[in-house]
């Protein structure tokens, strides 16, 4: 049995838009992620993760200005 995908939720939930900037997820993985299949779930936490790279990236940018 394949192991399963650890939801990326920290229970700490701030949407901004479509976003999610606590997790990184849009609003329709966080929607979908219980009828996900596991190849799905590898992809919304890929994506999440070059998104809070991208969030954090831009806050440091404006720390620094």
């Amino acid at each position: 049995m394949a192991k399963e995908i650890d939801n990326p939720c920290i229970a700490l939930c701030q949407l901004s838009g479509d976003l999610c900037l606590s997790c990184g997820r849009s609003k329709d993985d966080i929607r979908k992620w219980k009828r996900m299949k596991r190849p799905e779930k590898m992809a919304a936490v890929q994506r999440a993760g070059i998104r809070l790279k991208a969030l954090q990236k831009k806050k440091l940018s404006l720390i620094h200005i």
